[in-house]
């Protein structure tokens, strides 16, 4: 958490100087708002994360006194480990938060800008840290210290930061094992064959083990498949749990209920819904057609 109060300064001094190397350039640039609204969500986020991280400390700290390894802190090998098990851990904790809607309501905001930049970045959820601490409770089980947990969720964050941004072309042999501008860009398309895609945090070779990697061809089209058309940060926040909210109250059956909490975001009780897949799989069928 510190290291994330540490790295403000950074944050606007960058987007400042991407701002401007943005002009005259052939990228969506910034619009003021829209960067006005990221910037509001993240200082948002930080608040909510500070409260959050002190209950979630609990947690692991509880399970850490019953954990399966002793892994000394003093060791390099073991901070290795860590970031590959954190690592692990964001990308499920990320994908899930796509395919499961009850966690796209608290990711979705990311997601909402139609612009691609390193204000963008700072877009955060301010549910999301309520929820996703419990993809990351393997590690304290298997020995990593608390503080090292956060440590390493942190390192993970500041990483995905500069990844936010159109002016970084592909990267080549680093791209192979690494998350860059190019794959992250496709994970923000709202374009048939870039939905439910790329959802690495540092490694992307997650996705190239999973099947869910997809590399940049045209250049994406960004912000979800409908577009909320509003700035307002309340809006951007909380806009998906009251359609869940709304959805829920108005189901006929307990399945219907349950599907609007934990099926694909998309999914309808009446089969006319279209998920990321059925969206992907017609763009196919139309291509091949």
């Amino acid at each position: 958490m510190t290291i994330l109060l540490w790295a403000i300064p950074v944050f606007l001094l960058t987007v400042l100087l991407e701002w401007r190397l943005t002009i005259g350039r052939d990228v969506l640039g910034y619009r003021l708002k829209d960067s006005a609204a990221s910037v509001t969500m993240g200082l948002g986020n930080l608040v909510v994360m500070f409260g959050s991280k002190l209950v979630t400390l609990g947690i692991f700290w509880a399970l850490y006194q019953t954990r399966f390894f002793e892994l000394s802190q003093s060791h390099w090998w073991v901070w290795v480990l860590l970031i590959l098990g954190d690592d692990f851990c964001y990308y499920w904790y990320h994908r899930l938060g796509h395919e499961v809607r009850l966690f796209w309501a608290a990711h979705v905001n990311h997601h909402s800008s139609t612009t691609y930049n390193l204000s963008t970045a700072l877009r955060q959820s301010w549910t999301g840290p309520l929820l996703g601490w419990i993809f990351w409770l393997p590690l304290p089980l298997l020995g990593f210290h608390p503080l090292m947990i956060v440590l390493a969720q942190s390192i993970n964050l500041l990483y995905q930061y500069w990844i936010h941004t159109e002016l970084i072309g592909s990267m080549g042999p680093y791209g192979w094992i690494f998350n860059t501008p190019s794959h992250h860009r496709v994970h923000h398309g709202s374009d048939p064959r870039y939905l439910d895609r790329n959802y690495a945090g540092i490694l992307i070779i997650w996705d190239r083990l999973f099947g869910t990697f997809e590399p940049e061809g045209v250049r994406p089209t960004y912000g979800l498949t409908q577009n909320i058309q509003s700035y307002n940060p309340v809006v951007i926040a909380f806009h998906e749990w009251q359609a869940i909210f709304r959805d829920v109250c108005q189901a006929r059956t307990w399945r219907g209920r349950l599907g609007y909490l934990f099926a694909r975001p998309g999914w309808r009780e009446d089969g006319t819904g279209e998920t990321a897949p059925d969206l992907r799989r017609k763009a196919l069928e139309s291509r091949v057609d």
